[in-house]
């Protein structure tokens, strides 16, 4: 008592020294020691340990499945981290344009969403032009730029996520309106397959079409509409295959690839190999055989079956849960947005889950043998300098979405 009324003295004579009273805060009368709760994540942490899980596994199984291809070849220069430096320096050019798209604002996106689509689309279109396409193996989607060799369809991919979401949002109104909601879309999505099959891309155009397709769905377009889709699909499908005679041949080398183990099936065929050699723990980091000149691809779009091999079915579920992980995350964080009206937002992330999650499922597929071979990557683990950048990027764009998420949250602008 007398402490306190020594200061009420001081207060009176106004003596310098004495700190002043800070008036917003209410005195307590005893001193009473409590815990400050922790300060609310600005990110989804567990969506970028996931992130970081994928790329650190891809650049470990990228040096590990090409060692023996870069050791071999003149084109290397013989150097066996060859390809284990290049995915390295990808990864940072990912991480880096990734960085930069982390700090567009998402309604900046949905103002440039048709413009990024109109640039996605003349670039598939200038890899058809003779000279500036490159053309690999049969197949011309490739654009050289001198130190690297750039793929518009990787691009497109997240072009047709923005758009998709974009225009669904300006058409919810009309979208129980077959001809003014789906028809201008089906339009679009015939002159990009057009496109991507003159490549040809039949993988890259699947994948469009599902993440278009899902926006719609998502975005609460009419359900005629899609059941109709369902009867279309896959009799257009089967008009694609029967059209091309090399895609009949790979059906039939996916139906039965030891009818034909040097030729048709190959590739399916050694695939299964290295899942069955795998076994339950794999024959260890670095002891695969199927990479060793087996197995066509290995460090791009059959690393899978080199990591089933290497790290066996524990490796293989580690990588489907990473996946899923991802696209369930991608999904709370689109209804989260949904939650406060923001619903490009919203669309965006789940339209990044669908591309992340058909991507994984048919590149895995393909792997096992469950579907027929494409020329798909596995998103962030395959070698490819335009993959990686391009999905870097749509991750960013994902954290974005949850970092406004969490700043409404709190009643701070975004």
């Amino acid at each position: 008592m007398s402490s306190l009324a020594s200061r009420l003295n001081a207060m009176k004579a106004g003596k310098p020294n004495e700190k002043p009273v800070n008036r917003g805060v209410h005195p307590r009368p005893f001193a009473v020691k409590t815990r400050t709760p922790p300060a609310q994540a600005q990110f989804d942490e567990i969506l970028i340990w996931v992130l970081i899980g994928l790329l650190a596994l891809g650049l470990v199984m990228v040096y590990s499945a090409s060692i023996a291809t870069a050791e071999a070849s003149k084109f290397t220069g013989h150097e066996p981290a060859y390809y284990l430096v290049r995915h390295g320096i990808f990864i940072s050019a990912g991480l880096l344009f990734g960085l930069l798209a982390f700090q567009v604002p998402v309604q900046m996106w949905q103002n440039y969403a048709p413009w990024l689509f109109l640039i996605g689309a003349a670039l598939l279109a200038l890899v058809l032009v003779p000279g500036l396409g490159r053309e690999v193996n049969g197949s011309r989607r490739w654009l050289s730029l001198f130190v690297i060799n750039f793929q518009p369809s990787e691009l497109m991919k997240l072009t047709v996520v923005l758009y998709a979401a974009d225009y669904t949002v300006r058409k919810g109104k009309v979208g129980h309106l077959f001809r003014k909601a789906f028809v201008p879309m089906l339009v679009v999505m015939v002159l990009i397959g057009a496109l991507l099959l003159q490549e040809p891309d039949l993988g890259a155009f699947g994948v469009i079409c599902a993440i278009a397709l899902a926006t719609l769905w998502l975005g609460g377009f009419n359900l005629k509409v899609f059941a109709a889709l369902l009867f279309a699909l896959p009799i257009a499908f089967g008009a694609l295959i029967f059209s091309a005679p090399y895609r009949m041949h790979r059906l039939i080398g996916f139906m039965d690839p030891w009818s034909d183990p040097y030729g048709r099936g190959y590739q399916l065929s050694h695939a299964l190999i290295a899942f069955g050699r795998g076994e339950w723990l794999g024959v260890g980091l670095g002891g695969s055989v199927e990479k060793l000149f087996y197995l066509p691809e290995a460090h791009t779009d059959f690393l899978m079956a080199v990591i089933a091999e290497e790290l066996g079915l524990a490796g293989v579920a580690a990588v489907i849960g990473l996946f899923a992980l991802l696209v369930m995350r991608s999904f709370r964080i689109g209804r989260e947005a949904a939650f406060f009206e923001r619903n490009f937002s919203a669309l965006v992330a789940q339209g990044i889950g669908v591309w992340i999650g058909v991507q994984a499922i048919i590149n895995i597929g393909v792997n096992m043998g469950v579907l027929p071979t494409k020329g798909l990557t596995l998103p962030f683990l395959s070698f490819g300098g335009s993959g990686i950048v391009v999905n870097c990027i749509a991750a960013a764009i994902l954290l974005r979405v949850d970092y406004e998420n969490r700043r409404i949250a709190r009643g701070l602008p975004v």
